[in-house]
Order: structure tokens, then C-alpha cells, then sequence
């Protein structure tokens, strides 16, 4: 079984890949530079918690107003 090949990019994409980047840029920041770089993270991680719990986070308002799709169409086999 092949795995579905993605559409396009959506915000359902791309809040939880730029999360995840940030997170793990401030953590390595956090461990090389200073440790105050970690609060960075927290924001993130709370920003992600909110989207999965409420469906929105600010960034998913910007890229919203920046006119990227909510959602991908995902092709469906007959």
C-alpha cells in the first residue's frame, strides 16, 4: 500500500511544520546560546496545543489572511 501523495501546501500543513521548526531551532539555540531561548519554545508548544484543541493559532489567522488554503483536496480512488 502506497502512501497518498499530498496536494499542495494548506495550513493544515504548514502550522505544525513551521511549529516544529521553531521548536527545534529555540531548543538548540536554548542549549548553545542562552537558555532563555527555551521560553521561545513553550510559546510554540502552547500555540500548537491551542490549534489542535481550538482548530486556529495566530499564525494559522496570518497564513488565512495571506489567502493559503485551510485544507488540501485530497484525491479520492474509486
Amino acid at each position: 500500500m502506497a502512501l497518498p501523495k499530498h496536494s499542495g501546501w494548506s495550513i493544515e500543513r504548514i502550522v505544525p511544520l513551521l511549529g516544529g521548526s521553531v521548536a527545534g531551532a529555540s531548543l538548540l539555540l536554548g542549549r548553545n546560546r542562552s537558555p532563555k531561548w527555551r521560553g521561545l519554545t513553550a510559546f510554540v508548544s502552547a500555540n500548537l496545543v491551542l490549534y489542535g484543541v481550538a482548530g486556529w493559532c495566530p499564525m494559522s489567522l496570518f497564513l488565512q489572511k495571506l489567502g493559503v488554503p485551510r485544507t488540501a483536496a485530497c484525491p479520492v480512488k474509486a
